[in-house]
């Protein structure tokens, strides 16, 4: 049997498959959902629709390279490992890796999708060692903005607990919303990043924290009065991706004094924002993912069936 391992997640923005043998990832598929110009998301309907039209043509050119059934194969079933998280959108991911499964009498590996961006972050970082020890995780997307205590379980997988998060709007939700307000196609993070490159003036943002926790709908806010103040949309892209890493290094500072000194890995789609990396890189030493595996990806649920069945 093949030492290849094969990874599968259907998020709510992306249709991914991965393929990996022992420490190399060989393929990294994905394909965006498509969203309608002005809209700034997709109902799960939608989601689950175009889920079942992408994977195929996500999937079977990952299948190709395949000359023999893989060792086993990692889906994501569910957005994080805590009670009751659920979106529709990860069944299409995990029939079809159940189908698989059955179909070439292999065992099926179900993570979450935030231990699948973690163990891909750690993989493009060159830091898998980490999975062995305790360390602080980030994961900043549209869907969640979570800071997370993660040590590893008797499987050596990573055992998340939530140690802060954003109590209303999520850093992706708040770069999607002032991206699509400026004008820019959804999701916006990339556009939104180039545009903010071109500001160059001093701008401020004070974190609003409650404990270790953060409010981000204030930078939505705010963005709003300096667009109907005709500011310039250079400066309203930069002060967003500002006021998220300003946000983002306070949460962590405290994390760190509270939980003592940790590693800190980087995860989630906005985290590619060379803005935020150079930040919080600098100041924690933090460890991050190169931006095709910090937005969502299958590699790292195709990384943790390895870890799993083969103990890395």
């Amino acid at each position: 049997m093949s030492e290849r391992f094969l990874g599968i997640d259907t998020s709510n923005y992306t249709t991914s498959a991965a393929l990996v043998e022992p420490g190399m990832v060989l393929e990294n598929r994905k394909k965006l959902l498509p969203v309608k110009p002005g809209e700034k998301g997709l109902r799960q309907s939608d989601a689950v629709f175009h889920h079942v039209r992408q994977l195929p043509e996500v999937l079977s050119p990952v299948l190709e390279v395949l000359t023999e059934p893989p060792k086993a194969i990692g889906v994501s079933l569910y957005p994080t490992t805590e009670k009751d998280s659920y979106m529709p959108c990860f069944l299409v991911g995990k029939n079809i890796a159940q189908l698989l499964g059955k179909a070439w009498n292999i065992p099926v590996e179900g993570f979450s999708h935030q231990q699948g961006h973690i163990a891909a972050a750690l993989y493009s970082a060159g830091k898998l060692d980490l999975l062995e020890n305790p360390f602080l995780a980030f994961h900043v997307s549209g869907g969640t903005t979570e800071a997370l205590f993660v040590k590893p379980d008797m499987d050596g997988m990573p055992q998340v607990t939530p140690a802060a998060r954003s109590l209303d709007l999520k850093a992706g939700q708040a770069v999607d919303r002032v991206g699509v307000m400026l004008g820019l196609s959804f999701p916006c993070g990339p556009e939104l990043e180039k545009l903010a490159l071109r500001w160059e003036g001093k701008l401020s943002y004070r974190p609003v924290l409650k404990g270790s926790d953060c409010s981000l709908s204030g930078i939505e806010n705010q963005c709003r009065a300096l667009f109907d103040r005709g500011e310039p949309p250079e400066k309203i892209a930069r002060f967003c991706l500002e006021a998220i890493a300003s946000v983002l290094d306070k949460m962590c500072g405290r994390l760190l004094d509270e939980l003592g000194s940790l590693p800190v890995v980087f995860s989630g789609g906005v985290c590619s924002n060379s803005l935020l990396r150079k930040r919080l890189g600098e100041k924690y030493g933090g460890y991050f993912a190169a931006p095709q595996f910090s937005s969502d990806n299958a590699a790292g649920t195709a990384i943790l069936a390895w870890k799993k069945r083969c103990g890395g």
